[in-house]
């Protein structure tokens, strides 16, 4: 399908909290070792919210650093767009509290829950209204407060995850590829491995389910593993011929933040060693603010320029998973 017009990010932002836990504050908490974390995952700290902030405080300080960038006013806004599976609360959409402290009174607003994969899928739905002229303006964010749903007494999975919030502003552009095509998919038979079953319709909230710890989050991390590193490899392959491109073609290849290990076993399947962006030693994963983190970080840190094609690409609970391309337009 061709767009009618050329979709790009005009600019990023992002931010974590204060607080860092490493992993030899772990080691006080459960039967862990800096050594173990680090060799397994890459992990040596993440950042941790305070009682007071809630996801949604977490993804106003990123938009508002990603709308400075791209020097868009809140109000010019057609469309926010909040990934996460750690809202303020069920109802309403988390984007609707950012909207109000934001300023964004023209926006229309509401979130998206695809876990990891959160931000790509945001993107992605952000750069097909504009293109279909829907909206001029559109914010993309990716937010989450995982302390919150974390089973601090499991250390296969609290060691993991950290708090953090990255958002882009997309906008129609007159030159460039901006963002091309993405290939996405869906496994919702693999839904077990990875999730948070209490809490909802089909096990509401109660003492028992509180008890059982149901509302947090739970992980068959092998089988995870396994399943990231085929899928987000096939996505990036499936995205780059679509766009008519090769891996020779990439300069940099931001992946979900996930495990050092599994970035590491994708960029070998691609054969791209040394082009894979990774900051998990410094926020853990995120979630679905891990990729707008890093792709901010990599924007700002000089990673990419403007012209460099740019390969996304995720993996999180459903399963769901993606990559997109893009041609990287700041200067």
């Amino acid at each position: 399908m061709t767009l009618p017009c050329t979709v790009s990010i005009i600019g990023t932002g992002s931010y974590v909290p204060e607080k860092v836990l490493t992993n030899f504050d772990l080691e006080k908490i459960v039967d862990t070792s800096d050594e173990w974390i680090y060799t397994r995952t890459g992990m040596k700290e993440r950042r941790i919210a305070t009682a007071e902030q809630a996801t949604s405080d977490l993804a106003t300080q990123a938009a508002l650093n990603a709308l400075a960038d791209a020097k868009v006013k809140p109000e010019e806004l057609d469309l926010i767009i909040l990934a996460t599976l750690s809202p303020d609360m069920t109802f309403p959409s988390t984007a609707c509290f950012v909207q109000e402290k934001i300023g964004a009174k023209n926006a229309y607003c509401y979130d998206i829950g695809a876990a990891c994969s959160g931000f790509l899928y945001a993107l992605d739905t952000a750069k097909n209204q504009i293109a279909a002229g829907s909206v001029k303006n559109a914010l993309v964010i990716g937010a989450e407060k995982m302390s919150t749903i974390l089973d601090w007494e499991d250390r296969s999975t609290c060691i993991l995850f950290g708090d953090g919030a990255g958002a882009a502003v997309l906008q129609a552009t007159d030159e460039g590829r901006g963002i091309m095509q993405a290939s996405m998919g869906s496994d919702g038979s693999l839904a077990e491995l990875l999730w948070a079953p209490g809490g909802g319709t089909k096990i509401p909230v109660s003492h028992e389910m509180v008890d059982q710890k149901q509302h947090l989050l739970k992980m068959g991390g092998r089988e995870v593993f396994k399943h990231a590193v085929v899928h987000m490899s096939k996505a990036v392959t499936d995205a780059l011929e679509k766009n008519g491109l090769t891996p020779d073609d990439i300069t940099c290849f931001i992946p979900h933040q996930a495990n050092i290990r599994i970035i590491d076993a994708v960029a070998k399947r691609l054969n791209i060693e040394g082009r894979m962006y990774s900051n998990v030693e410094k926020y853990a994963n995120t979630s679905s603010a891990a990729l707008a983190i890093a792709l901010d970080e990599a924007a700002k840190d000089g990673t990419i320029k403007k012209g460099d094609l740019v390969a996304l690409t995720v993996f999180g609970a459903g399963f769901t998973w993606g990559a997109s391309v893009l041609e990287w337009s700041k200067s």
